[in-house]
């Protein structure tokens, strides 16, 4: 967008890729006349979380930031490698955690900016086979709800987009294959994107790009709204009186 600068987190080996990432860049400038700058960074390192929380601190221009990088892994939590769980949920939750308090320091004090976090239906379709994905990705939809809360009234905008499955390379090397999902289940992410955008710019705080009616999410946030006055008592419940 002229005159606007945005920044964009990318998923997996396209964001450690200086090359493709600089295609896209020229791409980006000649097709919409604006400037691009390219920071390639390893999300799952502390060194290229800071490189990015250092940016997003020190460039005044810089007013959203869109949490997309992530994986995903699949497959029984007692076959899994210990390793591999710790750097998916590095990938997943500690680096979209990091970047979106550097970026709410920055914002908070210009008292405007947006922070966009994506999560996964994967958060709302639990599977045996998806324990810590899931986990990770529930985690990024109760962590953009607080976000929301602490800065209402303050200029700063959250969102959390809650796409399906995406035709990306998340895939590869996941467990599942994406021809193993059903085609109707599939979005493009140039779809999931532009559903993300309509949603911002319509004020919603969770955006499920495939959902049919967005009052069936808001259902479902009142059901959970009726557990609180329960979920803390001096006394357990009577069934449990022994």
């Amino acid at each position: 967008m002229p005159g606007r600068s945005r920044w964009w987190t990318v998923p997996g080996n396209f964001a450690r890729d200086q090359a493709r990432l600089e295609s896209a860049a020229a791409d980006l400038a000649k097709r919409f006349g604006v400037q691009v700058s390219v920071l390639s960074a390893d999300l799952a390192t502390p060194e290229g979380m800071r490189s990015v929380e250092d940016r997003l601190a020190a460039d005044p221009a810089i007013d959203t930031l869109v949490n997309n990088a992530g994986a995903a892994l699949f497959g029984p939590l007692s076959a899994a490698d210990p390793d591999q769980l710790e750097w998916l949920i590095t990938l997943n939750l500690t680096s979209a955690t990091r970047l979106a308090a550097a970026a709410a320091k920055a914002f908070s004090g210009r008292g405007s900016g947006t922070i966009v976090n994506v999560s996964s239906a994967l958060a709302l379709n639990i599977l045996p086979v998806g324990a810590v994905y899931s986990g990770t990705k529930a985690y990024v939809i109760a962590f953009s709800q607080a976000l929301a809360q602490e800065f209402a009234g303050s200029g700063v905008r959250v969102q959390v987009l809650v796409p399906g499955a995406l035709e990306t390379a998340i895939w590869d090397g996941s467990g599942i294959e994406l021809d193993q999902v059903p085609k109707e289940a599939v979005m493009a992410p140039r779809d999931a994107a532009r559903a993300g955008l309509a949603g911002l710019d319509a004020g919603e705080l969770v955006t499920i790009p495939s959902l049919p009616e967005h009052a069936t999410w808001e259902a479902y946030e009142n059901a959970r709204q009726e557990l609180i006055p329960g979920l803390s008592l001096s006394r357990p419940a009577g069934r449990y009186a022994r």
